[in-house]
């Protein structure tokens, strides 16, 4: 068997590879990385049956790389996300091991790895299981913010934001009640941070809950004009050249 480690922490990567050799020294190492550009160039030149591969790179998240080619060799990932988190997303062919990696951990992900490449060739396509779990583990986004009201803190559930709109430098959650609340993001930031499938930026200064759009109606030069309850301060208007995507994000 030959394995691939992707890692950009050195200490990491070097007692990864000296867990394989003392728990499977008839296992190849291939090659290491540490970025997902020098991953994405290599790969696909390189013959490889497993991968043991970290979360956060170098020069981004490791998602990425499945964004830019096909990788269908099973994957143990290495990361710091939450104990409990992890064994959420267990798989029969994949695992994900808590840093600083356990020698028992690695051993029953490689005997977990074994058991998924002697499986009889009528089970399930592994690019689909590696792609599905994936999408699984993508970051479903903000779930509330911290605001503070004179001199109390209180939580906004995300889910009950309406709109997030900027106003004289600064960022408002609009929330389902009608009311506005100050956040020290910027709208850049908050895009950044929730949910695509249930957040749109419509403008440089809106951003929509699909949830809470009420109507939506022509409004000159192509453009449209969104209505959300209780908002009345001012309009808000789907930039033009954002009226494609803006379709498209609502006809999913």
């Amino acid at each position: 068997m030959k394995y691939i480690i992707i890692e950009d922490e050195q200490l990491a990567s070097k007692r990864l590879r000296e867990l394989m050799e003392d728990i499977r020294p008839d296992y190849n190492f291939v090659a290491k990385f540490d970025s997902v550009e020098s991953a994405t160039i290599s790969l696909p030149v390189l013959q490889y049956n497993l991968i043991l591969m970290d979360i956060q790179l170098a020069d981004g998240n490791s998602f990425d790389i499945f964004d830019q080619i096909n990788v269908t060799a099973p994957i143990i990932f290495t990361t710091a996300y939450d104990e409990y988190a992890i064994k959420a997303f267990k798989t029969n062919s994949i695992d994900y091991l808590l840093k600083p990696i356990d020698r028992g951990e690695l051993t029953n992900a490689i005997e977990k790895f074994e058991s998924y490449a002697k499986a009889s060739s009528t089970d399930r396509d592994p690019s689909v299981q590696i792609t599905d779990l994936i999408k699984t583990l993508q970051p479903k986004g903000k779930e509330r913010f911290v605001v503070k009201i004179g001199d109390h803190l209180k939580t906004i559930e995300t889910a009950d934001i309406q709109l997030i709109f900027s106003q004289d430098k600064a960022t408002y959650l609009f929330s389902k009640e009608g009311k506005r609340f100050l956040v020290d993001y910027s709208v850049e930031k908050v895009e950044e941070l929730l949910n695509g499938d249930q957040f749109f930026r419509v403008s440089r200064k809106f951003m929509v809950n699909i949830n809470f759009i009420k109507d939506i109606i022509a409004y000159s030069n192509s453009r449209l004009e969104i209505v959300i309850n209780h908002f009345d301060e001012e309009q808000v208007i789907v930039a033009r050249e954002r009226v494609g995507d803006f379709k498209g994000w609502l006809d999913r």
